[in-house]
């Protein structure tokens, strides 16, 4: 649902499309609808977003945003990560409220999975 003035969508640069929908389907399900050679839409994702073809990335070492995701299931999901060819970049490690570890998607781009447990 659209709502005004609100976060709405969300895009991130990919150098391998196939390989990005390969991997966020293989570890959280997602769905995809490609609009041309250099462009991917992203669904079931809790928000919708895209991926464009691009030689950049994405790391909080650089200033970027860090998109997290919640898992009930920490060590399950960091295995589904590096079965399917994502990179650990900070391993788990506790926090205040939880505990989360970041990776690299196979473009490097840096995301965050964290628990509550």
């Amino acid at each position: 649902m659209n709502q005004h003035e609100k976060i709405n969508y969300l895009e991130f640069p990919a150098k391998d499309i196939e390989a990005t929908k390969a991997f966020f389907n293989s570890v959280f399900g997602w769905r995809f609808e490609d609009y041309g050679p250099e462009y991917v839409a992203f669904f079931d994702a809790g928000m919708d977003g895209g991926f464009f073809k691009s030689n950049l990335t994405v790391s909080t070492d650089n200033g970027s945003a860090l998109m997290v995701f919640y898992s009930d299931n920490l060590e399950q999901t960091l295995s589904k990560v590096t079965a399917a060819g994502g990179t650990v970049i900070k391993p788990v490690f506790s926090f205040p409220g939880g505990r989360r570890f970041h990776f690299a998607d196979p473009n490097g781009n840096e995301f965050a999975v964290w628990s509550a447990v």
